[in-house]
């Protein structure tokens, strides 16, 4: 496995590795675990050459105290990454990435407005930036995504498409714990009760996927929100069911397409994210 940290390197690196090699890339922000070691294992199958990234990247933090807190463990990341025979890892610094402020603005238009959107201001154009840059950097021809970021990975095709980027973007499933709960870099914060307490916010959507067609989306919305108010030492900031495609609340269940219920939940000074299909 080999160790880049400079743009410079990365791509004197790949250039010795044949001519456009089919190149499999997973951008991370490190605190690495099994669900983002599905992502490398899917692109090492599927391509000739894996890279991963991980890079804390500040400007998608609408929180200063959350970019203080996101949890780094690089000395832990890369034994876990020669483990699943990662060929490249990008770690670069700050400077490496902005050498300049960043200036550039993207539209994502309703996609970036709901959600998310509400409660993180700024935070989808942060993504944005960083992931169009690395994708110049590395040149992926794939690069994988997990869909307990759903909305986020709903922007990033956007992106690819506003913006005409030669790469497929592959969704990959959500890895959970025993229990249910959604493998999260955040998940190390919880304490011991909290994370006792949080497979129910999983337990709550996986209740609600068995009412579909015996509750409307609004009524199922609202038992939904009710169950999770429940959740000792939780603030919800929402829940939505969705289109998958458009993002917007949907009125009522049609077979042709296809919805989700998204979930963002504070447990004590955690936040956490989760979604279900129905």
């Amino acid at each position: 496995m080999i160790v880049c940290k400079t743009k410079s390197d990365l791509r004197r690196h790949l250039e010795t590795l044949g001519t456009n090699p089919f190149i499999g890339f997973v951008p991370t922000m490190g605190a690495l675990h099994k669900g983002h070691l599905s992502l490398v294992r899917q692109a090492k199958r599927e391509n000739e050459i894996s890279v991963v990234s991980i890079f804390v990247n500040p400007i998608q933090f609408d929180n200063a105290d959350d970019l203080v807190k996101y949890p780094r463990n690089i000395d832990d990341d890369l034994p876990l990454l020669e483990r699943v025979h990662c060929d490249v890892v990008f770690i670069p610094n700050e400077q490496e990435i902005y050498p300049t402020p960043p200036t550039e603005t993207y539209d994502f238009g309703e996609l970036e407005e709901v959600m998310e959107g509400q409660y993180r201001k700024g935070h989808f154009n942060g993504v944005a930036t960083v992931v169009k840059r690395l994708f110049d950097i590395v040149k992926p021809s794939t690069a994988y995504f997990g869909e307990k970021d759903f909305q986020q990975l709903t922007i990033i095709r956007k992106l690819v498409e506003n913006e005409h980027l030669p790469v497929e973007i592959v969704a990959c499933p959500i890895v959970r714990e025993s229990d249910g709960l959604a493998m999260s870099s955040r998940n190390v914060r919880l304490s011991v009760e909290d994370r006792r307490i949080a497979p129910q916010i999983h337990k709550i959507l996986r209740d609600a996927r068995d009412l579909v067609g015996i509750f409307e989306p609004d009524k199922l919305k609202g038992f939904v929100i009710d169950q999770l108010k429940h959740i000792p030492r939780t603030k919800l900031d929402y829940f939505e069911i969705v289109d998958s495609k458009t993002l917007r609340p949907i009125q009522q269940w049609q077979a042709s397409s296809r919805s989700i219920g998204c979930v963002a939940i504070y447990l004590s000074d955690v936040r956490l994210i989760d979604n279900v299909k129905f």
